[in-house]
């Protein structure tokens, strides 16, 4: 169920860091809850894609498409509606989001569309969400997070739940995937069993 209801599309954007299978899990559960989705991906992103992942890109490009309401536009076509604020979406993610992006996102560098639609979100202040894949971070990281945070920028590193005792690789991304959609105003609270209710053993006192 969507926290808040909009017809408008979720961008994604998919950069060149490492963590292809966050983007998968991301796009798959918005298009599962019927969420449109809007997709713009770099060529370092299908590069690495093309290394992390068993199914390629273009199986996946065309099994998206096959949901309906999945449409992608190259990272050069400066000309997609997503480039321009008068144009409605609900809100962006960059999944996984490298340095390169991230800093470019900082600095107003709207180079290409993916950077583009970015910059419009934070200057149309709609929600946007960066899940950074880099460690350790350095002191420009950090500085360079801390001020698109100031701007009102989510910042999520894709860090795995140990509380819950996570099993496998899947589990993992199903957590993270749950905290992007949340953090994007898709979904208003993470699933019961991915939440923390305290210590097992522990009682309440009378």
């Amino acid at each position: 169920m969507l926290h808040q209801e909009t017809k408008y599309p979720v961008i994604v954007g998919i950069t060149g860091a490492s963590g292809s299978i966050l983007a998968c899990g991301v796009i798959d559960q918005l298009l599962l809850m019927n969420v449109p989705v809007i997709a713009t991906i770099s060529s370092a992103a299908s590069m690495v894609w093309h290394e992390e992942m068993d199914e390629s890109l273009g199986t996946a490009l065309e099994r998206w498409g096959d949901k309906g309401h999945f449409r992608h536009y190259p990272v050069g076509d400066l000309k997609a509606p997503i480039a321009s604020g008068t144009y409605p979406i609900h809100a962006m993610v960059v999944v996984p989001c490298s340095m390169a992006t991230l800093a470019a996102i900082a600095h107003g560098m709207s180079d290409n569309l993916l950077r583009r639609a970015a910059d419009v979100c934070i200057k149309e202040r709609r929600p946007l969400t960066l899940v950074p894949r880099e460690t350790p971070l350095s002191a420009i990281h950090l500085e360079t997070m801390a001020s698109l945070a100031r701007l009102g920028v989510t910042i999520l590193p894709p860090d795995p739940p140990f509380y819950l005792k996570p099993r496998s690789l899947e589990e993992v991304v199903d957590f993270v995937t749950q905290r992007v959609l949340k953090s994007l105003g898709v979904t208003e609270a993470l699933p019961e069993h991915m939440r923390y209710e305290g210590p097992a053993n522990s009682t309440t006192a009378g």
